[in-house]
């Protein structure tokens, strides 16, 4: 079993089995003409159930065989261009190269004794990115395992900046549009049932400033703690953007902690064409980036970002086995006394690879693409009396429906879209998300492919009209 260890000894085994490996995937993508087969779990659970994981089978391309089997023949791929989905962007090769090595050489980037020059590349990778927002000269950061993580610390932080024992009276504010981690990072941090103060939002889907404004009022006369405002950056349904200047300034009266959550919207970070966007970003106290969300990388690469790099210590815990003390005295540079993990991968080197292949102007420019796709995709539904569409986008995300001419009911073409979106899944022809808007269903286009066209947008709404129009002509045979 040794000869499976990859060592000096094993070097040209280990070439042969990725190379045979990534052959197969590639092939797989080449000849893929659809993002989906439809699979179901009915379908595949039994394939996987009847495979004994005690009986090996000893050999790379039996394995490789089965792989086939049971997951890439049915994976869903996010590089179709019919892929309209989440928040799955296809990825650059820079980056699949990095994962590679990152993956073969298994740094583990919690202490400088594991990883040496991983340590410095993250770090520089933080700074770059601290200096693209404007945080300043004092600020510091460190990667996580996404979104959520990134938005747990950064509330962990503004908890701990409030300098109180008296969890109860804490408030944090953000939008209800904001992200579900908003609420799980009160409830984890322990705050109060009424933490989480939600504000709402205006036509397009931005927090209501002056709501905001009179929530934090509230809270000061009633004797609460404004820990932290939340402002959203690229909500996940509606990719719009709260106003971040007038609520940096909110923030600032009423002395509350500003964390951006710009998890889908850090591609602009890199866009020539559509930083002014987020202008007032480079107020907030801290800012979470999902580079895999619209920076083209692979699951995961993300990172939270702070102004003050001393508000970090409130994640720091010494021990001495690995993290001593003294070493901060020594000047060694731990990752681990930043971050809320402790053995963690050097997913930071996918950006960097991409960064020094691609640039930043590249990275944009994609971005920019799908930006440009969402504004073109908005006027054909505006213009398309089959649909209704909520908001025009800031960034590339399209909410419509489908609007029968002949139904009214509310409740039945809630159904037709909800059959539509799942007939559509089942027939692996694309993949659509969904969401609901004032309790009513509504479809949703995620566009992070630079391959998607405005060609195949048309024709995934002539598929969805269509599937719903089936749906609503059975339903009145029922009915009949």
């Amino acid at each position: 079993m040794r000869s499976h260890l990859l060592n000096d000894t094993t070097a040209e085994h280990y070439r042969r089995s990725v190379t045979e490996g990534v052959e197969r995937v590639a092939a797989k993508l080449a000849a893929t003409d659809r993002p989906f087969t439809g699979v179901t779990a009915d379908d595949l659970a039994p394939r996987i159930d009847a495979i004994d994981l005690d009986r090996p089978l000893r050999d790379t391309t039996a394995a490789l065989d089965e792989l086939e089997d049971v997951y890439l023949r049915d994976a869903v791929y996010f590089h179709h261009p019919r892929y309209l989905a989440h928040l799955n962007c296809p990825v650059v090769i820079p980056a699949v190269l990095g994962e590679a090595v990152l993956s073969a050489v298994n740094s583990s980037l919690d202490t400088w004794d594991q990883s040496a020059g991983g340590t410095l590349i993250e770090r520089k990778l933080i700074d770059w990115t601290a200096a693209r927002i404007g945080l300043g000269p004092a600020a510091d950061g460190v990667f996580t395992s996404g979104g959520t993580q990134s938005n747990l610390q950064a509330l962990l932080l503004a908890r701990e900046e409030t300098k109180t024992e008296e969890l109860t009276k804490l408030r944090v504010f953000a939008s209800e549009v904001s992200h579900f981690s908003v609420q799980k990072s009160a409830k984890l941090l322990g705050l109060g049932p009424d933490a989480v103060v939600v504000v709402p939002v205006d036509h397009d889907k931005r927090m209501q400033t002056v709501a905001l404004a009179h929530e934090l009022e509230r809270c000061a006369e009633a004797g609460l703690i404004p820990m932290a405002v939340v402002a959203t950056a690229g909500t996940t349904d509606f990719g719009s953007i709260d106003p971040l200047p007038e609520i940096a300034g909110l923030c600032e009266q009423y002395g509350a902690w500003m964390h951006v959550d710009a998890a889908y919207g850090c591609g602009l970070l890199a866009s020539r064409k559509y930083r002014h966007r987020i202008d007032g970003i480079e107020r907030a106290d801290s800012v979470t980036v999902d580079y895999h969300k619209s920076f083209f990388q692979p699951v995961s690469s993300s990172a939270v970002l702070v102004r003050d790099a001393a508000t970090l210590r409130h994640a720091t815990y010494h021990a001495e086995y690995l993290n001593p003390r003294r070493m901060v005295t020594e000047r060694i540079p731990n990752q681990v006394d930043k971050s809320l993990q402790t053995t963690r991968r050097f997913d930071a080197l996918k950006l960097w690879i991409t960064l020094r292949v691609m640039g930043a102007d590249g990275i944009g420019a994609l971005f920019d693409e799908v930006c440009d796709l969402a504004a073109e995709g908005w006027k054909l539904l505006a213009a398309d009396p089959r649909f209704d569409v909520v908001v025009e986008p800031s960034l590339s995300t399209l909410v419509f429906r489908y609007i029968p001419a002949a139904v009214t009911d509310p409740g039945e073409i809630d159904r037709a879209n909800l059959y539509a979106r799942k007939a559509l899944f089942a027939s692996g022809d694309a993949v659509v998300a969904g969401t609901k808007v004032s309790g009513r269903h509504y479809l949703k286009f995620t566009l992070l492919n630079p391959e998607t066209t405005t060609a195949d947008i048309t024709a995934v709404l002539d598929l969805i009209a269509g599937h719903a129009e089936q749906y609503l002509g059975e339903s009145l045979d029922r009915a009949c």
